[in-house]
């Protein structure tokens, strides 16, 4: 058995990458992953925010299946995992970091079961090595409180300081200190989730990656277009959504977060570097994603949301160690951050549950293009979660929670977006790839809501339709419990 090695980058979007072709920011080691294995050019997020887009990479589901659509929605216990899955391969996984999952209502232990108090709780099937998040930063701040320094008592507040303290005492740093004592004392193979913080907001860099970046290199952010749909609009006067109108601020924010890039990075050095003292690095699959991208100011807007690639094109990159596999390869398909569970399955030689909409990508990893692969990405956006709390809804005939989403078709081409109360927008890639310019042909237009149609209906639960009980059960078999044959 190989190790397992699961590292997600909070908001890291795929073209701040130094070796995707940025012109300024500095990734040497992530460069130094993708030259010793596969970097994915166009790796897609299914959904945003954090939670949303962690349980498509969690359980290798596409939105519209597993139905977590905001921060707090509960992720349905009966769905598989990566955690569950390395439990069946042998491994004990285990998390360093957070998995932004709330638990199952049904499972908890009345209203006043603390695991209902916020969404940061545990996905099931991970042990915890540290449990540390943007909501559970005491342990950290706790640390340096130690250290003689004074924190503000809320946790962003407190995080937004790092840029006053050597990057060795970052949030950052502070987890990988605990992920890489917990290497040195591992005596059987292991599979571990580290999952980081950074480089998500807020915009202050640790120590001296706060002044790496001159924000007067940063390029410019995309400007919105002058036709917009009425969601664009909405964001655009929300007051934490909104991107900065003055292009200084814009660009001191631009040059903040390259800066947290590279201290992210530059954690992901020390994690090699123990592995290779540790004689572990030869034996360990290694991929690095996030759970969505950052409009970095593009279309007038900042974070996670909406429709634009900004939010959604994020970082993708798998290093196998075994022999015969990719080194310093680029797969220009597109790929999904559902394909990262039935990869690591086969990995593990264990089956590719049913309920999984992603593809392995395995013959990526062994240099080959499968017969049949997807011609667009997907992802979709539910924003109900900010009308919930308003209050009570009409149940069954108020219907407007259902209409607060879109979801998403990115060709080569073009880009379909279709909204829950029927309205749509397309962009013309080919002419514009800013996604500024709507196509105009009707017949265009109509083919994509046609494909965005088709996926929808290859895409929707299989766990059972496979199988048909007859002559004892005949045709594709759901997953089973281990003692089933015992019963």
């Amino acid at each position: 058995m190989m190790n397992i090695l699961l590292i997600t980058l909070d908001q890291f979007r795929a073209d701040c990458l130094g070796c995707a072709g940025h012109p300024i920011v500095q990734t040497p080691n992530l460069d130094r992953l993708a030259a010793d294995g596969l970097r994915l050019a166009r790796h897609y997020s299914q959904c945003a925010p954090c939670s949303p887009g962690r349980a498509s990479l969690y359980t290798g589901l596409y939105q519209s299946n597993h139905r977590v659509v905001g921060n707090g929605t509960p992720l349905d216990a009966r769905f598989d995992n990566i955690a569950k899955a390395g439990r069946r391969a042998g491994y004990v996984p285990t998390l360093f970091g957070y998995t932004d999952q709330s638990i199952d209502p049904r499972q908890a232990d009345g209203p006043d079961d603390p695991r209902l108090e916020d969404y940061e709780q545990v996905l099931p099937g991970f042990d915890v090595g540290y449990r540390l998040g943007p909501a559970r930063p005491d342990d950290w701040v706790q640390w340096l409180k130690a250290k003689g320094y004074t924190l503000p008592t809320d946790a962003m507040a407190a995080i937004a300081t790092e840029a006053d303290r050597h990057e060795d005492l970052s949030l950052s740093a502070f987890l990988t200190n605990k992920f890489v004592d917990w290497l040195g004392v591992q005596d059987r193979p292991w599979f571990a989730h580290l999952s980081q913080f950074r480089p998500h907001e807020p915009f202050a860099a640790a120590g001296r990656f706060g002044t790496l970046y001159d924000p007067d290199d940063m390029a410019d952010p995309i400007i919105p277009a002058a036709e917009r749909h009425p969601l664009h609009d909405g964001l655009m006067r929300h007051p934490l959504l909104k991107a900065p109108s003055d292009p200084n601020e814009m660009r001191r924010l631009r040059a903040q977060y390259l800066g947290m890039v590279s201290e992210a990075d530059h954690q992901l050095g020390r994690v090699w570097d123990a592995l290779e003292a540790l004689g572990q690095w030869d034996n360990t699959l290694i991929i690095v994603t996030s759970d969505h991208g950052e409009q970095f100011g593009d279309h007038g807007l900042m974070q996670k949301l909406g429709y634009f690639e900004g939010s959604f094109h994020i970082l993708g990159l798998v290093r196998d160690p075994r022999a015969g596999k990719a080194r310093g390869g680029v797969v220009d398909r597109f790929t999904e951050n559902i394909d990262w569970f039935p990869t690591l399955c086969e990995a593990m030689n264990i089956p590719v549950p049913t309920q999984c909409d992603g593809f392995p990508l395995t013959p990526f990893l062994e240099g080959r293009t499968p017969d049949q692969w997807r011609d667009a990405a997907h992802w979709e956006f539910d924003w109900r979660s900010s009308y919930i709390a308003q209050g009570p809804h009409d149940w069954p005939w108020d219907r407007r929670l259902e209409r607060m989403n879109l979801a998403v078709r990115r060709s080569e081409k073009a880009a379909y977006v279709h909204f829950g109360d029927c309205s749509n927008i397309a962009f013309d890639l080919a002419a514009d790839p800013s996604w500024r310019t709507q196509l105009t042909d009707p017949r265009d237009i109509l083919r994509e809501a046609q494909a965005m149609l088709t996926w929808r209906a290859q895409h929707t639960d299989r766990t059972m339709t496979g199988m048909l009980v007859e002559n004892g059960g005949i045709g594709r078999w759901p997953p089973m419990p281990k003692d089933w044959g015992n019963q």
